[in-house]
């Protein structure tokens, strides 16, 4: 019995089972990416979206007023206590604050610069293009997803 040859004089079933392969490969690295993509999505609103959670902590937070009158709404969610922090950290940048908590000095400050700071970088990241692109990626699967 002879086997088939192709003309380079390889196995024609070496090369449709090479074939199979590569499409394999193709199929494990486009499934892979759509987990990478999912995950990334889910990550960034799993981490940014939490209504029930203070912003800073994560700690669950209890139903309240949403603010007291006469006093601006707060930019993030906060517990009672980090809410209590960020107003004093305002304060303090303001020249004034609490005198007592004397604990709240240049390193607590700069603590609360780099996290406000943080939190403007993960807003600009899910308003920049490319992460857009990846939701509308992700809500409209195609072949390449």
């Amino acid at each position: 019995m002879h086997s088939r040859r192709s003309a380079e004089g390889g196995n024609v079933a070496d090369i449709i089972s090479l074939d199979d392969k590569i499409e394999g490969s193709r199929e494990r690295k486009a499934a892979l990416r759509r987990k990478q993509k999912a995950l990334a999505v889910r990550r960034v609103f799993q981490c940014t979206s939490c209504a029930f959670k203070c912003e800073k902590c994560g700690t669950q937070l209890e139903p309240r007023a949403e603010s007291q009158p006469g006093r601006a709404p707060l930019p993030y969610k906060f517990c009672e206590a980090c809410e209590d922090e960020y107003l004093d950290y305002i304060e303090r940048l303001q020249g004034r604050g609490d005198p007592e908590s004397y604990w709240h000095n240049d390193a607590w400050i700069d603590a609360w610069r780099k996290w406000i700071d943080y939190q403007g970088s993960v807003d600009r990241y899910v308003k920049s293009k490319e992460f857009l692109r990846l939701l509308e990626e992700y809500r409209q699967p195609g072949p390449e997803s």
